[in-house]
């Protein structure tokens, strides 16, 4: 598939896990007491499992292998829950702290942030050709 239209994809998939992420966000934050970062982590987990879901069934179909299937999803948290749980974390702590933006308007900036670097991890790693996928680690066993 064309990189270009693989990155398209990408994004709107991206669009739709940036509701799921503020949606739960503004949720969480308004029904459980307590600090923001926590809500902001566990927003960001029901995220990850989303945008694995809908990854593996559009963005990268081409590339699904039932088999390996474990493999990816860990793949996937390393790479892309790593970088966006790190990144917007980070980047939440000094918007919202240090910056005075509000809540969601420093979420959002932190999601945009993170989705370059989520793209080329996804494509390059998580979701990578089975081979390529072997010879980078968290190998998946051979049929």
């Amino acid at each position: 598939m064309n990189t270009f239209i693989r990155w398209g994809k990408f994004n709107l998939v991206g669009a739709m896990g940036m509701i799921v992420q503020l949606g739960s966000l503004a949720l969480l934050n308004r029904w459980a007491a307590g600090h923001y970062m926590f809500a902001s982590a566990a927003a960001l987990e029901l995220t990850l499992l989303h945008n694995f879901v809908w990854h593996m069934h559009y963005t990268w179909r081409d590339r699904r292998d039932p088999t390996a299937l474990p493999a990816q999803l860990l793949r996937f948290h390393l790479s892309n829950g790593l970088v966006s749980m790190l990144g917007n974390l980070a980047l939440m702590r000094i918007l919202v702290d240090e910056a005075r933006l509000p809540l969601l308007v420093s979420n959002g900036i932190a999601i945009l942030w993170c989705s370059v670097i989520n793209f080329c991890l996804g494509n390059s790693w998580a979701f990578a050709v089975r081979t390529q996928a072997m010879e980078a680690g968290f190998g998946v066993r051979q049929r």
